[in-house]
């Protein structure tokens, strides 16, 4: 960081104890707001051919190096990423249709690893019920993988918009959005059941909606399954995960990520050794979605989040 920007942040920790991020382009470091920590982004954004509306983003349990993501319309595809973003092949998913595909997760199934995609997108809080479809985990070669599992739920206080799906413990939880209605969280029964729409438990959330830039487009756990990162347009924030799942809705640290430059930031997805990789809209038409990396220094994320 620039000595006036350091000069900058310091002035302000004294005076509000909250560090901001100070940055002119997408390699400026990102700091966490409540620490000064820092994490610096791996390179530039870079294009995501294929992905004009990526929209959800997991790291892949059965290959090392490996994520997936897909767009929120058209046909039903997966897309496998190498680490640095670069789309390797396409998947295409049989026995499903695209509704508003917002979110995607990777988790333990029978079968030893499934990606659980969420059809949860509700602009207008109009849908009945929300669908989640599982297969297992393709191989590497793999083009085509056919759904295991067709899962409905229906909300307990009526519909929401969504864009976030997480897997801990072994079960599934949604995250709202925040548009419709207040950001909470909900989660499935422990036994997903496939023949009767599944009603979701709401175990908390915050107290209002919250402004454009704040809404929860996505989120994810940390490999240990001690975190949870919920991101927006402008920021990550990260939560224990035992306290967010309990409705205690009290981020530990928050980063900054506006100056990456996305042009509409969507996705996140939790990896090993503290790396970050965030997805993003090309915003609009037709321009190719967006990919980042960044990793934090060794033991940051501890620190940023005591």
């Amino acid at each position: 960081m620039a000595p006036l920007a350091a000069n900058l942040v310091r002035r302000l920790v004294l005076l509000v104890l909250v560090t901001l991020v100070v940055a002119s382009n997408a390699r400026s470091p990102i700091a966490y707001a409540r620490q000064a920590r820092q994490c610096v982004p791996g390179g530039a954004l870079t294009s995501l051919p294929g992905l004009a509306e990526a929209s959800g983003l997991a790291v892949s349990r059965r290959s090392p190096g490996r994520l997936w993501s897909h767009n929120d319309s058209g046909a039903p595809v997966l897309f496998a990423l190498d680490g640095s973003g670069t789309v390797k092949r396409h998947v295409r998913v049989t026995g499903a249709t695209v509704e508003d595909w917002e979110a995607i997760a990777v988790g333990p199934c029978e079968t030893g690893s499934c990606v659980y995609l969420a059809d949860i997108g509700d602009n207008r809080a109009g849908r009945r019920q929300v669908t989640i479809y599982r297969i297992p985990e393709p191989e590497d070669a793999s083009e085509s993988a056919a759904v295991s599992g067709v899962f409905h739920a229906v909300y307990p206080d009526g519909a929401h918009d969504a864009e976030a799906l997480l897997i801990a413990d072994g079960r599934l939880y949604i995250v709202t959005k925040g548009e419709t209605g207040p950001l909470a969280v909900y989660r499935f029964p422990a036994e997903l059941q496939a023949d009767a729409p599944m009603r979701l438990e709401r175990v908390g959330g915050a107290s209002a909606k919250v402004d454009r830039l704040s809404r929860v487009t996505d989120g994810s756990v940390s490999p240990d399954g001690q975190w949870v990162v919920l991101r927006s347009r402008s920021a990550l924030e990260f939560f224990p995960t035992s306290d967010l799942l309990a409705g205690r809705w009290r981020a530990t640290s928050t980063v900054d990520v506006t100056p990456l430059g996305e042009p509409q930031g969507e996705g996140v997805a939790l990896g090993p050794n503290d790396t970050v990789y965030l997805a993003g809209e090309g915003g609009g038409k037709g321009r190719a979605g967006t990919f980042a990396r960044f990793t934090c220094a060794p033991g940051s994320v501890d620190a940023a989040v005591r």
